[in-house]
């Protein structure tokens, strides 16, 4: 939002530099920026002084001007019928950026030789310099004006450039400014309440107006002005309007912009004579209605979009734009003005959906008082008799079917002190309410102490201003004391008590920790509904009927029962993105499953679900890509149960919709705490899956009462290892997981890895060969070969007794 700093003075006159404002309103919570509306814009144009006025020799319609700039004199060619000598005039010298008359665009300005005569520069038009169209004479400007000062300096002037917050939409306008800025320095601005001279007859014979959603409009106000002259805005009138963005259009236009600018009440201006039918009806647009709005372009409109309209016809949309039909041209003599108060949602909801955000949608958007309508509106009715002439009709039309009363707060003055954390000395709350241009009275509700309120003197009931909207309960008006107060006057005081130590939930904690580790491998989070159907899990299971919570109204029936598994969404997602996807994929999702308990009751333990299919690794042409296998997925489940300093073990298990041999139970100590396994190939069938697929499930709930963040360290070993292969032939019954676990009972023996397996001719048919590499390290001395030798005939002797195992030969 910009506001010229001389507008803002007229309501507020100070002596603070545009420095100390800015910061003044920025340390109460609005950032401003101070700028100037025409730096820089103008090079190498300056203001000058018309010296001598010569007709040209060899042109009847241009004249010679002799121009002094303040460096010097230059004579200038030019066809201005206004030219005389003594105007003070904007010059342009060679290499001057305007804009081309003729086709509206930039040029740079170049010496230029007409009819004989060579012209050095230019006195320019408003046109040429981009402030209006006006292109029928040079720019005159007043005779104080300094001859040789830059045009951009002259011109120019401050703008406070103010970043709005969304509440605060009281300082889109310069009285609103005025008025925060009034209190900060605590001082009333001077904004008088305006008036008309009404000479016409009465404004209820003129018009009739109706509305029939109050909801959506509250209050519709109207004013008209018969005899009016369409033409050209004064000077000081356009200049504010381009000081603030906006483009002059026509003196009636331009004096409703202005008053929205002055008052923040967005204003419309109807062609009156353009109502046949002298009746306007708010109402709600209907299923396929049409409007034409005045950038010409033909509009469809919904039902919940709010409207002005005549009972044959549309005339405007209301708060966003107006209709092609009742636009304000040079040939309109009577004109009706509109300022009313629309529901702020359906003004969003219209604008955003026609893509039609303007200035008036804007302020509707952030909601007005229905007080503000009849003061803007007699304020735009005063300046467009004194800009258009005419005759006002007497009276207002004022249209309020539901009477309001101002809104109020009531504040405990003691509740200020224990929100601000004050300890005997108190801002005067009523005092900078008075600032702010709030009343207020003594306020005593019986019974009210209990809730923290004190004495009968202790409460005041405030009324804020109406252009105040956001002021609804009394913390707001505790932040408007600490605002206008200033936060940097609150004391700062050491706390009274210790921080209370917040223990962090380690559920949270361990999820964001495992999607940092899983995305660092590859994969990619999968969110899913909350819902499946019994279709969909007796899919995963291989036809068992699950025991799950059934929805009471489910939205369709494949969101007909709470999930009992991550693994149906997983599955669905992984057979849809093999269609786009060759490459290996790695998918996952973290999420609550619901499981029926007795009592209607249910567990809703929190699951970590993954898969991963295709490729292992990107083609490369030095290696052929290989796909992901079961060791795979274990070595990942491996992975992220030890980065939770927890050790995983894994048992056989008979999962439904598992591959067996090819799935294992994972346990922690003794508690089972998921699955991992290969799809079948009839569960892959039913999904459409045509490839090997990897998954492992975790409970997290029960993996959680098990994980530590804590780290353990040990001294880094000094004594050299020893390293030792052993070969075993053993029953096939016998697993690989009893073998390491006898090993590894022995105090010397570090580390223990199976490297190979073998069945076939070799060996019995009853029997298998296993193969481990063993790590031996002593923790306080080296290692001869006899400790090694000894150690591994006791593994033997071990292994034979419980196992059946020998050495292999």
């Amino acid at each position: 939002m910009k506001i010229p700093l001389k507008w803002l003075k007229e309501y507020l006159p100070t002596d603070m530099s545009p420095a100390e404002l800015a910061e003044r309103m920025t340390m109460a919570g609005t950032e401003v920026t101070v700028l100037n509306s025409r730096k820089d814009k103008w090079p190498n144009v300056y203001v000058g002084q018309i010296m001598e006025v010569n007709r040209h020799p060899n042109a009847d319609r241009l004249v010679l001007v002799k121009v002094d700039w303040g460096q010097g004199q230059e004579t200038v060619v030019t066809g201005a019928p206004n030219c005389k000598a003594g105007d003070k005039v904007v010059f342009a010298r060679t290499g001057a950026v305007l804009i081309d008359g003729h086709n509206g665009k930039e040029m740079v300005l170049k010496p230029a030789v007409l009819r004989g005569v060579e012209s050095c520069g230019m006195v320019c038009s408003e046109r040429e310099l981009g402030l209006s169209d006006e292109h029928e004479g040079i720019l005159i400007l007043p005779a104080d004006a300094p001859v040789g000062m830059l045009a951009s300096e002259y011109l120019g002037e401050i703008i406070l450039d103010l970043e709005l917050t969304p509440n605060r939409g009281d300082l889109m306008c310069v009285t609103g400014v005025a008025r925060e800025l009034g209190a900060l320095i605590d001082r009333l601005p001077s904004i008088s309440t305006p008036d008309f001279k009404a000479t016409g007859k009465d404004i209820k014979d003129k018009i009739n107006i109706e509305i029939k959603n109050t909801k959506l409009c509250t209050r519709y106000t109207a004013s008209l002005i018969e005899g009016i002259k369409i033409g050209e805005s004064p000077d000081w009138l356009k200049e504010r309007l381009i000081a603030c963005g906006m483009r002059p259009i026509n003196n009636v236009v331009d004096a409703t912009n202005y008053v929205m600018l002055e008052f923040g009440q967005p204003l419309h201006s109807f062609d009156y004579d353009q109502i046949k039918s002298k009746h306007i009806i708010v109402r709600p647009a209907a299923e396929g209605e049409v409007l034409t709005t005045l950038d010409g372009v033909e509009r469809k409109l919904s039902p919940d979009m709010l409207l002005i309209t005549e009972p044959d016809k549309i005339i405007a949309l209301a708060g966003v734009m107006g209709g092609e039909n009742t636009e304000v041209t040079e040939k309109t003599a009577s004109v009706l003005l509109e300022s009313a108060t629309f529901d702020k949602h359906s003004i969003r909801r219209t604008a955003k959906a026609l893509k039609l955000q303007s200035e008036a949608s804007a302020r509707f958007e952030k909601g007005l008082s229905f007080e503000l309508a009849p003061v803007a509106l007699k304020r735009a009715t005063q300046l467009i008799l004194e800009i258009a002439g005419g005759q006002a009709a007497s009276g207002l039309m004022d249209v309020m079917p539901v009477k309001k009363d101002r809104n109020s707060v009531v504040l405990s003055l003691s509740k200020v002190n224990r929100v601000l954390g004050l300890e005997g000395e108190k801002f005067d709350s009523c005092k900078i309410a008075k600032r702010l241009g709030f009343a207020w009275m003594p306020e005593y509700v019986p019974g009210m102490e209990e809730f923290g309120y004190g004495s009968v003197d202790d409460k005041m009931r405030f009324f804020p201003g109406y252009w105040r909207m956001d002021i609804e309960s009394d913390i707001d008006m505790i932040e408007e004391v600490a605002r206008i107060a200033g936060y940097d006057t609150i004391p700062c005081l050491p706390l009274d008590k210790a921080i209370p130590k917040i223990e962090t939930p380690p559920l949270p904690g361990i999820k964001r920790f495992l999607r940092q580790i899983l995305s660092g491998y590859g994969f990619q989070e999968l969110i899913s509904y909350s819902f499946t159907s019994r279709e969909m899990l007796s899919r995963v299971f291989s036809g068992a009927e699950p025991e799950c919570l059934a929805i009471s109204n489910p939205m369709s029936s494949e969101q007909e029962v709470m999930r009992t598994s991550l693994r149906p969404a997983l599955y669905a997602s992984l057979a849809a993105n093999r269609r786009f996807e060759k490459n290996g994929l790695r998918l996952y999702e973290l999420g609550r499953i619901y499981l029926p308990k007795e009592n209607n009751k249910q567990d809703e333990p929190e699951m970590l679900c993954a898969l991963i299919a295709g490729s292992a690794s990107e083609a490369w042409w030095q290696r052929n890509t290989a796909g992901f296998d079961f060791f795979d997925a274990k070595g990942i489940v491996e992975s992220l149960v030890s980065r939770l300093g927890i050790a995983a073990d894994f048992a056989v298990s008979d999962e439904p919709g598992l591959t067996p041999g090819y799935q294992a139970g994972i346990l922690v100590g003794d508690m089972p705490v998921g699955v991992l396994g290969q799809l079948s190939p009839q569960t892959a069938d039913k999904f459409g899956i045509t490839e090997p697929v990897y998954m492992f499930e975790i409970n997290l709930s029960k993996l959680i009462t098990r994980a530590t963040v804590r780290r353990k360290f040990t001294q880094i070993n000094r004594f050299p290892s020893v390293e030792r292969d052993l070969a075993l032939v053993l029953d096939r019954s016998i697993t690989n997981r009893q073998v390491t676990d006898i090993i590894s009972e022995f105090d010397l023996v570090k580390n223990v890895e199976l490297f190979d397996m073998y069945q076939g001719k070799q060996v019995a048919e009853d029997k298998k060969s296993l193969a481990y590499h063993l790590l031996f390290q002593s923790d306080t001395h080296t290692l001869k070969d006899a400790d090694v030798d000894s150690v591994m005939n006791q593994i033997l002797k071990r292994l034979n007794t419980e196992t059946g195992a020998v050495l292999r030969s």
